[in-house]
């Protein structure tokens, strides 16, 4: 029977060492799309509806309410790839294509996937240009904010070998 290794637990003396922000990798629909620098937003926010019990006037009791996924922001360098624009493009005219998109966190040697955040029926709803001025030298980075349905973590996701989309 073959055995598995899992990661140390964070206990009292057992220092775990936490990934990196600069080793990820950006997938749509399955493929990586490497030229990604800077992915935000990942995040789920729970409504708290909140309400007086009969009698009970001195405590304010809280229930869940109506779940939200925040939109994510890909931030990449300007590039001869129209991919990006044409998957906003058909949004604006009314042809919305719905898609899964994934961030893969790799391990320090960015060998290995440790952990993802699959985003379900993803699909660009903004779009923002570098500004442009003849006195910088700063690279041209565009931005593109994508809603989604949800968003679920898979730990048990390995990609041998992958490459880093943030460095």
């Amino acid at each position: 029977m073959p055995e598995t290794t899992a990661a140390p637990a964070a206990q009292p003396g057992n220092w775990v060492d936490p990934y990196r922000a600069y080793t990820f990798n950006l997938l749509i629909q399955g493929v990586s799309a490497g030229h990604f620098i800077e992915v935000s937003g990942l995040g789920v926010r729970i409504e708290r509806l909140t309400y007086r019990e009969a009698g009970m006037n001195s405590t304010v009791r809280a229930i869940p309410g109506q779940v939200s996924y925040t939109p994510v922001t890909l931030r990449y360098g300007l590039t001869s790839s129209t991919d990006a624009w044409r998957w906003l493009m058909d949004a604006v005219e009314g042809k919305v294509r719905r898609t899964e998109v994934s961030v893969a966190v790799l391990d320090a040697a960015a060998a290995l996937e440790v952990t993802r955040w699959n985003l379900t029926n993803a699909w660009p709803c903004e779009w923002f240009g570098q500004p442009f001025a003849a006195s910088s030298t700063d690279l041209a980075i565009e931005t593109l904010v994508i809603a989604h349905e949800g968003i679920k973590r898979d730990d048990d996701a390995r990609t041998p070998g992958a490459a880093p989309a943030g460095g």
